[in-house]
């Protein structure tokens, strides 16, 4: 059986790093689907409501549960712009899935990412900055400040690990 992880959250709050140490732990069988990569990348379109890139990520997804042992779906993935097709996921894979937010203040975002290399500044950081942007479902996990990068990966592989 499949399991999907979804991490989401604003920018820079360490979902990439994340999902790319959970990809490693996990290890062979394990797919990681970047709503970064499928948007700037493959498709090269604008993250807006009904955008392309959300059908692509969704097919993306349902492919890795097909086929692998651990999905991987990591990005800002806004409610607004993609929470239909997230609750569309976790209703067609229910019992199978996790929801991790990153609920990482815009301050200590900064304080974590201050010797980090952006491609972005901090005044564009706060500009698209969303206070608590969750999906409001049962299987969604809030990640708070207090934790580090590392308990947050143990915590994930705790939560989605076969034994």
């Amino acid at each position: 059986m499949t399991r999907l992880i979804i991490l989401r959250g604003n920018s820079a709050r360490g979902k990439t790093s994340t999902a790319q140490q959970l990809q490693e732990e996990l290890g062979e069988g394990t797919i990681r689907v970047s709503q970064d990569v499928v948007r700037r990348q493959m498709l090269r379109v604008k993250d807006t409501v009904g955008s392309i890139s959300s059908d692509l990520l969704e097919t993306l997804v349902d492919f890795g549960m097909q086929r692998c042992r651990y999905v991987i779906l990591e990005g800002i993935l806004t409610n607004q712009k993609h929470g239909k097709m997230l609750r569309g996921l976790i209703d067609r894979y229910h019992g199978n899935v996790s929801v991790y937010y990153f609920n990482i203040s815009y301050e200590e975002t900064l304080r974590r990412h201050q010797f980090k290399d952006m491609s972005f500044g901090e005044a564009e950081m706060k500009k698209w900055y969303l206070e608590e942007d969750i999906l409001g479902v049962a299987e969604e996990i809030l990640f708070k400040d207090e934790m580090s990068q590392q308990e947050i990966v143990d915590q994930i592989i705790k939560d989605n690990r076969y034994n």
